[in-house]
């Protein structure tokens, strides 16, 4: 029979047992201590129950298993007290890095309007601040499909505002050690707002900002006390006298499941769509040019308007991925027909040989879900 109460428990339990094998001790200390609490409930409500002994069983193991991770947590909490070593390493890329990405606006293929907004917002107040005297959004929101160019854009931002550029994933901030997470957002902005004090432009970028910022049905401190942190550092950045050229820009692929509050704090939302037929053609070109260079040819009957008619609801990365998998179905070809030596230069690329990729390669965007993006975009968007 189905115990609302006992299921509720094994969830906490499978939560905190996924995040002790992740090394996530801090939240598995949580899901723990849940998960306890829950089955001794049941313990005492369900006395007569066949399952008693086996509630106890998983109360005592796990009761174990928080003591050894909150005394593991302790001695590397004392062990960095003691030798002031930091666990949060920020990726920092200043101009000139050679880790930094490469690109910059010209290589965006289409989504004009979204390189337009990202001028407005970003590389424009940096030029010439003092054509701004109300302030400039700080926080901007790219939303969209994933392999639509959202992560590529903003590092090409990078380099079109000469800002050095600070990359971090939910990952880096939640801590596995109690009360970090909330710390590591704090440094995060201490350290961008410092080079931006001193003139440096600096763009805090955080992929699957959702990770961080999203709605919780089951929420647990860490989470509420990260959020609480992140939301006072984007709150501070709001100050109209504060002129100083720091922009936080955050990345996702789910923006409904992102709460309210924090929706608001990104002042511009801007929707990064699957490539229209126009730019699936640019992207094909792109992308076949760029493979046909040296010992590929292409035969005369590549017709990139029949492959942008063949791709609806493909993503760019999808578009990337065909011409790669044509090119080296191709090589594989050359290599059966030479007997594993590869001798000689492979045959012409032909149109046929797109259509056999496109049919093996399924769209990786779906109608309905580009419709949820459409009717989010109605309510929140602020291109």
């Amino acid at each position: 029979m189905y115990d609302p109460l006992e299921e509720k428990a094994r969830y906490y339990a499978k939560k905190a047992v996924l995040a002790d094998k992740n090394g996530v001790y801090d939240e598995a200390i949580k899901y723990y201590k849940e998960a306890i609490k829950l089955f001794t409930m049941l313990v005492k409500l369900r006395q007569e129950s066949p399952y008693t002994r086996i509630y106890m069983d998983l109360i005592k193991e796990y009761s174990e298993r928080v003591k050894v991770l909150e005394s593991q947590a302790e001695k590397v909490s004392a062990g960095r007290r003691t030798h002031g070593s930091d666990e949060f390493d920020l990726k920092i890329y200043k101009v000139g890095d050679p880790r930094r990405p490469k690109t910059t606006f010209n290589d965006v293929v289409g989504l004009d309007d979204v390189k337009i907004a990202l001028l407005k917002s970003v590389v424009y107040p940096i030029r010439r601040p003092e054509f701004f005297p109300l302030g400039w959004p700080r926080g901007i929101l790219l939303y969209g499909p994933p392999g639509c160019g959202k992560t590529y854009i903003a590092g090409a931002l990078a380099n079109e505002a000469g800002a050095v550029l600070i990359k971090v994933s939910p990952a880096d901030i939640m801590s596995k050690w109690l009360g970090e997470a909330e710390k590591n957002v704090a440094k995060l902005f201490n350290i961008a707002r410092n080079m931006a004090t001193k003139g440096i432009p600096v763009i805090i970028f955080i992929d699957e900002v959702d990770g961080l910022l999203r709605v919780y049905s089951d929420e647990i401190g860490g989470e509420a006390r990260v959020k609480n942190q992140f939301l006072m550092e984007m709150e501070g950045l709001e100050d109209s006298t504060l002129k100083i050229p720091l922009f936080v820009i955050g990345t996702t692929n789910k923006p409904w499941i992102l709460e309210q509050g924090f929706i608001r704090r990104f002042q511009k939302r801007i929707y990064v769509p699957p490539p229209n037929r126009e730019t699936r053609k640019m992207l094909f070109k792109y992308y076949i040019d760029r493979a046909v260079k040296g010992v590929f040819r292409l035969a005369a009957d590549v017709d990139i308007d029949i492959l942008a008619d063949l791709t609806e609801g493909y993503s760019s990365s999808d578009i990337k991925n065909i011409v790669m998998e044509t090119i080296n179905d191709i090589v594989a070809e050359h290599f059966e027909r030479t007997g594993g030596t590869g001798e000689g230069t492979p045959r012409e690329i032909t149109l046929e040989d797109f259509k056999r990729v496109i049919k093996r390669i399924k769209p990786s965007i779906s109608p309905e879900i580009v419709k949820a993006y459409i009717e989010w975009s109605r309510k929140f968007s602020s291109i």
